[in-house]
């Protein structure tokens, strides 16, 4: 079986001149189907960066990147954008809500770009139910508090039924009693979905769920002495 996702000397800069950052150094990986990965690495590791590449929410600047079965580089973008919508859901620390709009709405946002969402309402009504938020389907978000509003992400991003999820820094935001229940449901999307899952964190208690941990540094991923400087347990700090 192919891998989900397929890396290939990944290179990524920003900037130019002088002001060039070199954020990816040519990061090779392979993550497989059904796995629940942890990508951890200091700030400006280049961790997120890898991630919205992989989402096709970037553009690297040299390599190849196959997600599933799709080379970034010889895929149309039509096809691409519907791949992004169709099988592969995103969850961000800032949860990126419309507040003028009801949980329900939310949740079915994606359908209004995409054909064949006549079901939208009651897809949405199961995604919401999903995270324990079906009673909240026509309250609007400004409502709620933080976790909820985390969990309301998360069945936006279900709504399509992924086949990958990417998450950076989920649970950032959340207290300890709401993020432990983020990272619980996260595990049994996991284990009774088969959802591939790679999480950006810099948190212990999302890398001790994981099956396999990825450190980052400097734009490049480590091993050895170096990992287990980049890995929890260590002071690694936050997002990049």
């Amino acid at each position: 079986m192919a891998p989900v996702i397929s890396l290939r000397d990944i290179t990524k800069s920003y900037g130019t001149g002088a002001a060039r950052t070199q954020v990816l150094r040519g990061v090779s990986l392979d993550i497989e189907p059904g796995e629940l990965v942890a990508l951890v690495g200091q700030s400006g590791s280049g961790k997120s960066t890898l991630l919205n590449i992989v989402g096709g929410l970037d553009k690297a600047d040299g390599g190849d990147v196959t997600v599933l079965d799709h080379n970034y580089q010889r895929t149309p973008e039509r096809e691409l954008a519907r791949l992004r919508n169709t099988s592969i859901g995103f969850v961000f620390q800032a949860f990126n809500l419309l507040d003028h709009l009801t949980c329900l709405d939310n949740v079915t946002l994606s359908a209004a770009f995409a054909a064949g969402g006549k079901d939208a309402p009651n897809r949405g009504r199961e995604a919401l139910d999903r995270v324990g938020l079906a009673q909240y389907a026509g309250r609007f978000t400004s409502e709620l508090s933080g976790g909820q509003k985390q969990r309301v992400a998360i069945a936006r991003a279900l709504f399509a039924r992924p086949k990958l999820l990417l998450c950076d820094e989920p649970t950032g935001n959340l207290d300890s009693a709401t993020g432990a229940e983020v990272i619980e449901f996260f595990q049994k999307l996991n284990k009774d979905d088969g959802v591939t899952l790679v999480i950006v964190t810099h948190e212990r208690r999302v890398s001790n769920i994981a099956q396999r941990v990825i450190a980052m540094r400097d734009g490049n991923i480590v091993e050895g002495a170096e990992a287990a400087a980049a890995t929890p347990g260590a002071d690694f700090g936050g997002p990049a």
